[in-house]
């Protein structure tokens, strides 16, 4: 079965309007909607809430999330070739889909949404982690959303979900892991897509914890993590000496080594430090 809905199957979409992905556009289409539908169930219970969805393509996603019950899917498309596809999934669900031909990095997405709001999205490769990064740092927290589930390439999936020790472990992982709770939940070879990508993807869920694991300024944080990143083979007192000219001090009273590095420090250290240099 291939099929979520009275809608035709996502190659008939495709050709009958000359949907070709474009590399430009960090396209990948997917076009199994049973394995659409297995996304949208990877947010949870959608009835009763308002859906973001960035870069809908074809709308295989968007079926999924609309078959899954989702009070209304809100839908950012930059590409134009896309709308008339996208008004026929609004035409099968009356009411329930607005499409936004818009830069999803350039809207104010939260204007066409009602809480409560998932977010669900087979992110574009090359916009995927600016829009992340842009959603884990609102300026003011909880967020008004309560969860993300986003596909991404596999490395950068699990740089989100890394633990102390490793290299994929940075500052993804601290800035998702600081504020949510984070997984992944499924992954898809390169022939799930047409055309197919040169690596595995991943989908990522992000649930909004209601407040910080740790104490500690977002501003401050982010530069110490940054610093401590951007020369993460040097020992944390040499990294990170132009922060504070008593850095080794700062170090100690987070109860961290200075000979150690930033891939060894778990989150809960980082905000230690970033309290005691803003104190």
């Amino acid at each position: 079965m291939n099929s979520i809905d009275s809608l035709p199957p996502l190659r008939a979409v495709i050709a009958a309007h000359g949907l070709s992905a474009r590399k430009a556009l960090g396209q990948n289409f997917l076009l199994d909607l049973n394995l659409t539908a297995k996304i949208a169930r990877q947010a949870g219970d959608l009835t009763g809430c308002d859906v973001l969805e960035v870069g809908p393509g074809p709308g295989g996603l968007t079926r999924g999330l609309l078959a899954e019950g989702a009070r209304r899917v809100v839908a950012v498309e930059k590409d134009p070739r896309c709308l008339p596809a996208l008004a026929e999934i609004a035409a099968a669900y009356p009411g329930r889909l607005e499409v936004l031909n818009a830069d999803a990095l350039a809207l104010d997405w939260a204007a066409h949404l009602t809480p409560p709001i998932k977010v669900v999205a087979n992110l574009p490769y090359n916009v995927g982690t600016e829009l992340l990064v842009r959603w884990l740092t609102p300026p003011a927290w909880p967020p008004v959303w309560r969860s993300l589930t986003l596909m991404f390439q596999r490395e950068v999936a699990e740089r989100i979900v890394a633990q102390p020790g490793g290299k994929a472990y940075g500052r993804l992982a601290l800035l998702a892991q600081w504020r949510c709770s984070a997984r992944i939940v499924m992954s898809l070879p390169p022939e799930a897509f047409s055309p197919p990508p040169k690596v595995h993807s991943a989908v990522v869920h992000l649930e909004a914890l209601p407040e910080p694991r740790f104490p500690a300024d977002p501003k401050m944080l982010e530069r110490v993590v940054a610093t401590a990143f951007n020369q993460r083979r040097k020992m944390l007192r040499a990294a990170l000496k132009g922060l504070s000219p008593e850095i080794e001090d700062h170090l100690r009273a987070a109860g961290l080594a200075p000979t150690e590095r930033a891939e060894q420090v778990p989150l809960e250290g980082f905000c230690a430090l970033a309290r005691s240099l803003a104190g």
